[in-house]
């Protein structure tokens, strides 16, 4: 029901076919950074290895900025994935587009009169027949990977796994909890408690906190802590220390998280 759905999929999935160079470009707050977290996890496991691009929030701001849009066309990225922004970028985009970049936004913001160039998924736009308008940037991106599970006839355990990250977007953005989101959340919520991922475990060390985490929790605890990479140094940090594997790197990681955020 969401517009542009079945085109943004079978974008995506010819990605994946073709192996094609894809950036994913998230705002550096949590909702932006969750969202690029979990686009960059699910792909990967559906084959497909992205680049990240958060834009540096002093000197590019919030959006869609130029650097991102130069960095993009310089790479050579055949598909560009705007997470929790976008919607706004018409301008920007445009370059992008002009330069033979194909373009997925996935948005939640209130949308202008004039949409970007490109497939827009953003539930509160015109003609949009989706009937719960206040899902979070990263609910709109899980919304995405669930439409692709369904045309791959994927079973959507995988993906269900990734839904810690959508819990994190919808109580750190203040979004209605209601509907559908109230459920995305509690399942967040329950996955995130049963198999926590290891660069959680680390920073709720630092900050002194243990499982079972209330979405209280998650709001005060975690979600400040992501907030802060972006706000004194990189979001880049949050969706590499999310995604990282590698426990020296997720500890150096969460230290400097816990320490940016003790800063700020």
């Amino acid at each position: 029901l969401l517009r542009n759905m079945q085109a943004a999929v079978h974008r995506l999935q010819r990605a994946i076919a073709k192996q094609e160079k894809v950036l994913l470009y998230g705002d550096y707050d949590v909702d932006g950074t969750t969202a690029v977290a979990l686009m960059a996890e699910q792909l990967a496991l559906l084959g497909l290895h992205c680049a990240y691009y958060i834009p540096d929030r002093y000197k590019e701001g919030y959006g869609v900025s130029e650097a991102g849009i130069d960095f993009a066309i310089a790479e050579g990225f055949h598909l560009l994935i705007t997470l929790d922004c976008g919607i706004k970028a018409q301008v920007a985009l445009g370059r992008a587009k002009a330069a033979g970049i194909d373009i997925i936004v996935c948005d939640h913001h209130q949308p202008d009169a004039k949409l970007p160039d490109a497939l827009v998924l953003n539930p509160k736009q015109n003609d949009c027949a989706y009937p719960f308008k206040e899902l979070s940037g990263c609910g709109v991106a899980f919304k995405l990977l669930q439409g692709l599970y369904q045309y791959l006839k994927l079973e959507q355990s995988a993906l269900f796994q990734s839904l810690d990250l959508v819990a994190l977007s919808i109580g750190a953005d203040i979004v209605e909890m209601t509907d559908e989101n109230r459920v995305l959340c509690a399942k967040g919520l329950a996955q995130l408690n049963a198999a926590p991922r290891p660069a959680f475990l680390a920073i709720l060390e630092l900050a002194a906190k243990t499982l079972p985490l209330s979405l209280r929790d998650v709001v005060f605890v975690l979600a400040p802590r992501i907030n802060a990479a972006g706000r004194i140094a990189s979001g880049k940090r949050a969706v590499d220390w999310m995604l990282s594997t590698d426990d020296a790197e997720i500890a150096a990681l969460a230290l400097d998280i816990n320490t940016d955020n003790t800063a700020r």
